[in-house]
């Protein structure tokens, strides 16, 4: 029963995370952790590198050491974010076809229509203003050069 701990998703799922993690402190340590400017292109990966180990670690330690009694796998909830997954993966190749803007309003839109269930006035009202606000952060505020689709945004 106790080597059955070992092998469940959140074990091995945080065991793969965790790797990954270190890969990630691994690749931006090589990268300037501070410039002059401010912080370098190594400040980001690397904390969010820690951050994964460290979370993944709790996440295994968690379940290793938890009562097992009574607990079935929440299938409905593993195939939402794998829908999420898949859902973010498409926006992602939408994005280079249709800009950044658009991709991520379409995914805020199915996201919050299908997923949450909210109606279709809610969910366009989210997609607007999710894309809105990335436009004025990134796009206005920082001036920084988000992809653009053949409309321009």
């Amino acid at each position: 029963m106790a080597q059955a701990k070992w092998i469940k998703g959140d074990v091995v799922s945080g065991a793969v995370l965790a790797a990954l993690g270190v890969y990630i402190v691994s690749e931006a340590w090589r990268w300037d952790y501070s410039t002059a400017e401010g912080p370098g292109p190594g400040f980001f990966p690397l904390w969010y590198g820690i951050a994964m180990v460290a979370l993944s670690l709790v996440l295994v330690l968690r379940t290793a050491f938890s009562a097992t009694a009574g607990k079935t796998t929440d299938w409905g909830g593993i195939g939402r974010a794998l829908t999420v997954w898949a859902a973010f993966a498409l926006a992602i190749v939408l994005m280079k076809l249709i800009g950044f803007l658009t991709a991520l309003a379409l995914l805020t839109l199915f996201v919050v229509a299908v997923l949450y269930g909210r109606p279709l006035k809610v969910a366009l009202a989210a997609a607007i203003g999710n894309a809105a606000g990335f436009y004025l952060v990134f796009g206005l505020a920082l001036q920084l050069d988000l992809p653009a689709g053949p409309l321009g945004f």
